[in-house]
C-alpha cells in the first residue's frame, strides 16, 4: 500500500527549475544515508516485468570417488527460489504560492532532504527487519521475543564462526548493529572505556567512538533498526551480500502538478521496490539488549 506523508507550508524556487533540482539533492540525500542498499545483493528490474522477480538459488553440490572402469552416478542438481515482490513508497507536500515568494531559505534543498532520508530510512528499516528470519543462526538471546543477552566482543566471532563453519565466503560479509547495542561493544572491548592502550581496536573505539573492523568485519551502526517492542531489544545482522536482495523497479522520482484551487503547487516523490530474504543460511542474528536503553 503506498505511503505518503504530507509536509504542507515548504516553499522552492520557480516551478521550471523545481523538479531536476530536487531530483539531484533526493539520489544524493538518499546514497549517503541509506547504508543498507550497499550491503546487499541489488536488481534492477525493467519496465513492464511484473511486480515480482524470481531469484534462482543452487544449494551446495557434494563430489564423490569414483572407480576406474565404473560410471559415474549422476547427481540431481535441483534450485530453490527466493521472489521479491516490489511495492510503492513515497512522500508528498504542498507548496504555496505565498510560501515560495516569501521565504529566503534554500527549500530545494531542505525538501531535498526530506524526500531523500524518508525514502532511504524505509528502505533501510525494510533490509533490517530481515535480520529477525535469520533463524539458523542465531547469537545473543536464543529467543527473540524474549531478549536478554548483552553483546561483547566474543558474539561477533561467533557469529563470523557459524558462517565460516558453514562454508561461506568470508569476502563481503558485514555487521550491523543498533548504536545502542554497539555502545556495548565497544564498552566490553575497551573494559568500559577505562583501558583505551589494550590494543588497535580498543583504541579506535575510543578515539574515534566507532568499532570499525572486528573478527576480519566492517561494523556498521544504523539507528534504522526496529526494536523488537520491547525498550533496548534489537536484532542485528552478521551476514553476507548475498543473504539479502533489493529489487529496484523505480528509483526515487518526483512529480510536480499545479494546484490552482490551493494556489501552488502539489508535489510527489516516490519509489517501488522490493526486499526479502535470498539465503538465509548466509545471515546470523544477532539478538541483543541495551544496557542504556
Amino acid at each position: 500500500m503506498p505511503i505518503f506523508v504530507a509536509i504542507v507550508g515548504s516553499t522552492t524556487t520557480s516551478l521550471n527549475d523545481l523538479l531536476p533540482s530536487i531530483v539531484q539533492e533526493a539520489l544524493f540525500v538518499a546514497s549517503e544515508r541509506s547504508i543498507m542498499r550497499g550491503l546487499v545483493k541489488n536488481y534492477t528490474l525493467p519496465a513492464q516485468s511484473g511486480k515480482t522477480v524470481t531469484v534462482p538459488i543452487y544449494p551446495l553440490q557434494t563430489a564423490a570417488g569414483l572407480t576406474e572402469g565404473t560410471e559415474a552416478s549422476p547427481s540431481a542438481v535441483s534450485t530453490s527460489s527466493a521472489v521479491l515482490t516490489v511495492a510503492e513508497v513515497g512522500i508528498a507536500t504542498q507548496i504555496s504560492d505565498l510560501a515560495r515568494l516569501s521565504s529566503a531559505t534554500n527549500v530545494v534543498a531542505d525538501v531535498g532532504r526530506l524526500f531523500g532520508e524518508a525514502i532511504a530510512r524505509k528502505i533501510d528499516l525494510d533490509l533490517t527487519a530481515l535480520f529477525t528470519g535469520f533463524t539458523t543462526n542465531v547469537v545473543g538471546s536464543a529467543n527473540i521475543a524474549a531478549i536478554s543477552a548483552n553483546i561483547t566482543a566474543a558474539d561477533v566471532f561467533k557469529a563470523v564462526a557459524k558462517l565460516r563453519q558453514s562454508g561461506v565466503p568470508s569476502n563481503d560479509i558485514v555487521c550491523v548493529l543498533s548504536p545502542a547495542v554497539a555502545y556495548d561493544l565497544k564498552a566490553n572491548l575497551t573494559n568500559t572505556f577505562a583501558n583505551p592502550n589494550a590494543g588497535m581496536a580498543q583504541n579506535e573505539a575510543m578515539i574515534a567512538g566507532y568499532v570499525g573492523q572486528l573478527a576480519g568485519l566492517a561494523i556498521y551502526e544504523s539507528a534504522n533498526l526496529a526494536n523488537t517492542g520491547t525498550a533496548g531489544d534489537y536484532v542485528g545482522g552478521v551476514f553476507h551480500r548475498d543473504a539479502l536482495g533489493l529489487a529496484l523497479l523505480q528509483d526515487i522520482r518526483i512529480e510536480t502538478q499545479r494546484n490552482a484551487l490551493l494556489r501552488g503547487d502539489d508535489l510527489v516523490a516516490s519509489a517501488i521496490y522490493g526486499v526479502g530474504t535470498l539465503y538465509e543460511g548466509y545471515g546470523v542474528a544477532m539478538s541483543f539488549d541495551s544496557t542504556i536503553v
